[in-house]
């Protein structure tokens, strides 16, 4: 049995745990970067084909930005809305613990944010508390389930972090978020639906700007002692 027919099962099996897609957001669907999102989640459910079973609402994490933006967008597709929150990446993705991705890896034991597609798969209680499965769909991803890569919340993705630090904690690789921000994502982002992670560099405007663009932009002063050793790199 192939990944994609491992996948498939296990949707199955899943699907009775998912909940009803509600996500509560300002519609924006004239802006331009959310035609550029609604573009990206088609253009990703197109290449997941039939692994995808709900299809009503994709999330896409641009770890192109700085980890002090809202990144982590819920695209619904049905209500043509776009809500934005925050998301931790992985310590071995960023070891100057700058906030910002320098690079992604499926190894395991990196502790470093997998790029690609992923299906969100039932929800449990683990390490984390309660937990979302992941099922990596490209081969720069498909080592998440035995790598325990998962959405989970936790205290270094709370929007606070970011006003007390100027940037999130770091999470294993995991797509880690605030409490409030995690209880959406269980809600909306569990049960077959599709998460997309890339560095897209997305702007208000539609603009994808390259990582060199984004330091211009929002270039973070040079973290001290106690910044860069703070509580919560996990």
């Amino acid at each position: 049995m192939n990944r994609r027919d491992l996948i498939k099962g296990t949707l199955a099996a899943g699907a009775a745990l998912s909940l009803p897609a509600t996500v509560a957001a300002q519609p924006r669907a004239g802006s331009a970067r959310d035609r550029v999102l609604f573009d990206i989640a088609k253009r990703e459910l197109d290449k997941a084909g039939d692994v995808i079973w709900r299809k009503d609402i994709v999330g896409i994490a641009d770890f192109g930005v700085h980890s002090s933006n809202r990144r982590f967008h819920f695209v619904n597709l049905d209500r043509e809305e776009v809500a934005s929150y925050h998301v931790s990446h992985g310590t071995g993705s960023d070891p100057e613990h700058d906030g910002w991705l320098n690079h992604y890896s499926n190894v395991e034991g990196s502790n470093a944010t997998s790029r690609g597609a992923y299906v969100t798969w039932e929800w449990y209680v683990g390490r984390y508390g309660t937990s979302v499965r992941l099922g990596g769909l490209e081969d720069t991803n498909d080592n998440a389930l035995e790598r325990y890569i998962v959405m989970h919340r936790a205290d270094y993705a709370e929007p606070s972090h970011v006003e007390r630090w100027g940037r999130l904690g770091r999470s294993n690789g995991c797509f880690a978020l605030g409490e409030e921000q995690f209880r959406v994502a269980l809600l909306n982002l569990s049960g077959g639906r599709l998460l997309y992670a890339d560095s897209l560099g997305l702007q208000d405007d539609g603009r994808m700007l390259s990582r060199a663009e984004q330091l211009r932009l929002l270039q973070p002063d040079e973290p001290n002692a106690m910044q860069r050793y703070n509580p919560g790199v996990f």
